[in-house]
């Protein structure tokens, strides 16, 4: 301030006329809620004469931005800056009034309605349009914006349309209280389960399975008779969409890095539970040793639509990425669903064949060399047709895939090779996948992984739907829950223990170790898809006996029991451990960007990181720079006791 007044005082006694300048000495009081410029803080007044105009900060935003409360409020409105520079004077009911509405306002965050609408909206990362007025009528954030409401409306739309199609060309099936109408309506109400079980961060299949028991057993769906072969086949249609995902899905760059553990983790552990459901089977259920392989053939495979959204919020959050382990539990559970699905296949090949012993036997090889030889080709194919430079390669390789597995699954039951169906659609999917990316295509970027996970968004209200409308609590027999109940908690434990116990040499500490194998208890996906097949092979089979339908009811009922058993507990162990058993970087890893991205994690919103580079990244550097500077101190000392 000295200088600042002398130079003041030194320019007006060389000038003719004397200037006045008036500076603000005394200290300023801070004056919370001002959005006058006239108010500002910290702000010099010099007259317009001086040469030492200038401007002063950047002018703050009042204290009621974001509606936070504060007494100060009530002056905040008396210096709206009029012409003249007079302030408007406020009253006393005005101010009380606009007291009321702030606090109204800041209730109104702290609420739970607040939070569940903020939880319900979406970002957009492009313009987004809304009609005039539209915030008067849907006032944000109570209630959603119009592309969401739009999108909500398209979709009523195309399916009142396809609805009055339907019942056109069908008839009384599709009519309102036909079959195929409740079909639609489980599906809807499935969906919107689905969608109120994911505000609380569990899975959504959770809430479309319960919606599915809850209709069957109140009575207002009936997809019993001849409806029966409808979704059968809506299941096979599930499946196919499944394997080809989890053929996308894979990265062979990953597989190469740690090959051996994928196989050991993803093999071990599968066939320690396959044995032990299938001995608890034989011996407590009394099922026959085919029935009791059939199985646990089943039960053993992982649900990667439970581990992928929790290991997505780990991730995003910098946990478990130091080390891969994302990429090991995610890889580990495609190969845990491909043994089982073609397990499944051949075991159910040998049981319903009609066929000789000999070609019984030969089963098994036939089906995975079959299976392997058809994915190969049909994905070297898909490399080629269409031509990689077609304007409509998206949509012409999105239906050469799922075409591909429909031949697969379907043509492999015709000629009573059901195992090689299910292998060749994965292979097949991670061989094109493979020569895309060869191409150009990235790995991450697949636009046909999109257009399927779009595929599933359609059918997994219905394959969950319906695998929840397919159980009778009247007719549960609480014998077999109760041993089902307990063989599946006890083999579940067993196997978190069988994977703790061979996990050595894979660079893993204890915790992480127990994290791994709590992530594979989850069951849903394969036990929705392959539960019932075999109840609806019993029944499609003329010389059926009772005693086989009552085995494949058994294996339904045990199939949907470790899905309501293992998914939530399967979601909240892994979300609640994941914190305090794996490792934090410092670094949190934000979710990817882009086209593709959409509001349901992909297996690849799970980055695949070195372990050696992360390593060295996080520990080697700090051991070198201490090093470096430890050297670089030890030059110095000695340097100045030479010069001393």
């Amino acid at each position: 301030m000295p200088s600042e007044e002398g130079n003041a005082s030194s320019q007006s006694s060389s000038g003719d006329t004397k200037r006045k300048v008036s500076i603000i000495t005394e200290p300023v009081v801070e004056r919370l809620g001002h959005d006058n410029l006239g108010f500002e803080q910290n702000k010099r007044k010099i007259s317009q004469q001086s040469h030492h105009s200038e401007e002063g900060p950047a002018r703050r935003k009042s204290n009621l931005h974001n509606n936070n409360f504060d007494t100060s409020s009530i002056h905040s409105d008396r210096y709206n800056g009029e012409a003249g520079g007079r302030a408007k004077k406020q009253s006393f009911s005005e101010a009380l009034e606009k007291i009321e509405k702030d606090y109204d306002n800041s209730r109104l965050e702290q609420s739970w309605i607040y939070s569940l609408c903020m939880r319900c909206r979406v970002e957009y990362t492009t313009p987004s349009w809304e009609p005039p007025g539209w915030q008067k009528i849907c006032p944000y954030p109570l209630c959603p914006s119009y592309r969401q409401f739009a999108r909500i409306l398209s979709i009523i739309l195309i399916g009142v349309l396809l609805w009055i199609t339907a019942f056109v060309i069908i008839g009384d099936t599709a009519a309102p209280g036909g079959q195929l109408f409740q079909l639609v309506v489980l599906t809807v109400a499935a969906n919107f389960g689905g969608f109120l079980i994911s505000l609380t961060t569990l899975p959504r299949l959770i809430g479309m399975l319960l919606v599915g028991i809850l209709f069957q057993n109140v009575g207002w769906v009936n997809l019993d008779g001849e409806f029966q072969i409808v979704t059968a086949e809506l299941r096979k249609l599930a499946l196919v969409i499944i394997l080809v995902r989890a053929g996308l899905e894979m990265d062979p760059t990953a597989f190469k890095k740690i090959y051996k553990t994928i196989l050991k983790l993803g093999l071990i552990p599968w066939f320690v539970e396959c044995s032990l459901i299938a001995v608890c089977a034989r011996f407590f259920l009394q099922l026959p040793w085919m029935w009791s392989i059939l199985l646990g053939s089943i039960v053993g495979a992982v649900s990667p639509a439970v581990v992928v959204p929790c290991l997505f919020r780990l991730r995003t959050k910098g946990y478990g990425v130091v080390k891969g382990i994302p990429t090991l539990i995610i890889a580990v559970a495609g190969i845990d669903d491909a043994v089982s699905v073609a397990g499944f296949g051949i075991i159910s090949s040998i049981m319903f064949s009609t066929q000789s012993l000999g070609l019984q036997i030969a089963q098994a090889p036939v089906c995975i060399i079959g299976g392997l030889g058809f994915g190969v080709v049909w994905g070297f194919l898909c490399k080629y047709v269409p031509e990689p430079g077609d304007a409509y390669v998206v949509p012409i390789r999105t239906l050469m895939l799922f075409g591909g597995g429909l031949l697969a699954v379907f043509g492999s039951e015709e000629i009573n090779f059901e195992g090689a169906g299910p292998l060749g659609v994965v292979f097949a999917a991670f061989t094109a996948s493979y020569f895309w990316c060869g191409q150009g295509w990235e790995l991450e970027d697949n636009p046909v992984s999109t257009a399927f996970e779009i595929f599933w968004m359609i059918f997994e209200p219905i394959l969950f739907g319906i695998t929840g409308a397919s159980i009778k609590i009247a007719e549960l027999d609480p014998h077999i829950v109760s041993i089902g109940v307990g063989s599946i908690y006890v083999v579940a434990v067993i196997r978190i223990l069988t994977t703790v116990a061979i996990a050595f040499g894979d660079k893993l500490n204890v915790k992480e170790k127990i994290f791994v194998a709590i992530s594979w208890m989850s069951k849903a996906t394969v036990q929705a898809a392959l539960g019932p097949v075999a109840l609806k092979t019993v029944m499609s089979n003329e010389n059926r006996t009772e005693e086989e339908v009552h085995y494949a009811e058994m294996v339904k009922m045990v199939c949907i029991m470790s899905i309501i058993l293992t998914a939530p507990l399967g979601a909240i162990l892994i979300s609640v451990t994941g914190t305090k058993l794996l490792k934090k970087t410092k670094q949190q890893l934000e979710p990817m960007d882009g086209w593709r991205r959409s509001h349901r994690p992909s297996l690849h919103d799970i980055s695949i990181i070195d372990e050696e580079e992360e390593r060295e990244d996080i520990e080697g550097i700090a051991d070198e720079d201490t090093a470096a500077n430890t050297l670089s101190n030890a030059q110095t000392a000695t340097a100045f006791t030479i010069t001393k």
